[in-house]
């Protein structure tokens, strides 16, 4: 028999489908595009199905003429030094110079009283103007005896002793005129003048300072740096290749017998203007074995001081077929040198070089690469075993990066959006449907 109670909780149940139905469709189409859209963020990958290959940084290989520079630590100095000197004893009245300024040569620096001086040379002009009188007085009277000694109205030895007068006033005359151009001279010491043409340092004394006296005293200091000189040492080994390099015409010529250099000042910049090795003036030190070397280097600006500390960069060689590496690019070791090169297949291989020099922090390789070859400078932690990499062109540290210019987004960008707001409305969607169903 049919409990009326059951009847009556049976007619409502079969009629939930009908009212549920909406919510049970929107359930529906919300997994339907949860689907789809983590179908969309998949990453594309390889057609195998395994991990891309890992992207590596390289460099191509483009040999060229490449300049061997040995870098060398060296100091500046004046190409000319003149120690400025009072010659003349005395109190120094002025100072005719402003300090650290430029000189030329012959300009006035100091005035010396020359009240001594001066006196001194009048005295010697006088006593010249009595040698002068004297020698035309003995001339005449040895004129007027030489008629008179042919007529024998004269001794022969009065005639002897007036031509001997005569004689020794042209020797007093002589004397004079010595004596008034050393009283000359020492009267033109009272005005000391620059010796050579440059830069003249501080005065070393005062006015009213007494200078002179027994010695020469030290007044001020000129030097020449336009152009200044760069002394540094080399071993003697280099310096007899740079010399036979110099010789079979290897090594970049300034002019005759010199070599190219630039100089590297405290701050890390490079001086603009190059220079030239002299080999003048060279010694071995017996101690280091050590050669002296000088450069010279123009100096137009007084850019330059004497007494700076400088490196000193010398061309000693021009290599051919050469190449620059970036020096994280090759690994040195004992069992030599090596650069790993990324082949045609994408596959990694060691490759040993031969190593030449370094030039602008890279690397000169003389030998083991060819032309169009590709070397790894960067992302050696991704390589794994023998899987193949994907060579990207290695951009310097402090370069502008290369931006992918018109790339489209990628689909995957906006899917986790789509099932974000698709998980977000399902539950909405299945709580709607209960709160139909109580209705």
């Amino acid at each position: 028999m049919l409990d009326l109670t059951e009847l009556k909780l049976a007619a409502p149940a079969r009629a939930l489908p009908t009212r549920a139905a909406p919510a049970l469709v929107g359930l529906s189409l919300a997994l339907l595009l949860t689907g789809c859209g983590q179908q969309d963020a998949k990453p594309a990958g390889p057609p195998g199905g395994g991990m891309p290959p890992a992207e590596v940084g390289v460099v191509t290989v483009n040999p060229g003429n490449v300049g061997l520079v040995t870098e060398l630590p060296g100091r500046l100095e004046a190409s000319r030094v003149a120690q400025v000197r009072a010659r003349a004893a005395g109190i120094l009245h002025k100072r005719l110079f402003r300090e650290g300024s430029d000189v030329k040569a012959g300009q006035a620096l100091f005035e010396i009283d020359a009240s001594p001086y001066q006196a001194a040379y009048a005295s010697a002009q006088a006593a010249q103007a009595r040698a002068e009188a004297n020698l035309m007085q003995a001339t005449a009277q040895a004129e007027r005896y030489k008629p008179l000694a042919a007529a024998q109205a004269v001794s022969q030895q009065e005639y002897v002793n007036a031509q001997a007068a005569q004689k020794q006033a042209e020797a007093d005359v002589a004397s004079g005129k010595a004596a008034v151009q050393n009283a000359r001279i020492n009267l033109g010491y009272a005005s000391v003048t620059a010796p050579i043409a440059g830069r003249i340092g501080r005065a070393l004394v005062t006015e009213g300072a007494l200078v002179g006296q027994g010695e020469a005293t030290p007044l001020a200091v000129v030097q020449q740096i336009d152009p200044v000189y760069v002394n540094f040492t080399q071993s003697a080994g280099e310096v007899m290749k740079l010399r036979r390099a110099l010789e079979s015409g290897q090594l970049q010529r300034a002019g005759a017998q010199a070599a190219s250099v630039r100089v590297i000042l405290e701050d890390g910049t490079e001086y603009a203007r190059p220079g030239k090795l002299l080999f003048s003036d060279l010694t071995v030190d017996t101690t280091t074995g050590q050669i002296a070397l000088r450069a010279e280097l123009p100096n137009p600006g007084g850019t330059l001081l004497p007494g700076l500390y400088v490196r000193v960069r010398l061309e000693q060689a021009q290599a051919s077929n050469a190449i620059t590496l970036p020096q994280q690019a090759v690994t040195r070791s004992p069992q030599g040198d090596s650069v790993m090169v990324v082949g045609t297949d994408g596959k990694v291989q060691p490759r040993p070089v031969k190593v030449g020099g370094q030039q602008n922090a890279q690397w000169v390789i003389l030998d083991g690469l060819k032309a169009g070859e590709q070397v790894m400078v960067d992302g050696f932690q991704k390589l794994r075993g023998d899987a193949p990499v994907k060579a990207v062109p290695w951009q310097a540290p402090g370069s502008k990066p290369v931006e992918s210019a018109g790339k489209p987004a990628s689909p995957a960008a906006s899917a986790p959006a789509t099932v974000a707001s698709t998980a977000a409305s399902a539950p909405a969607a299945s709580a709607a449907a209960p709160a139909s169903a109580a209705r």
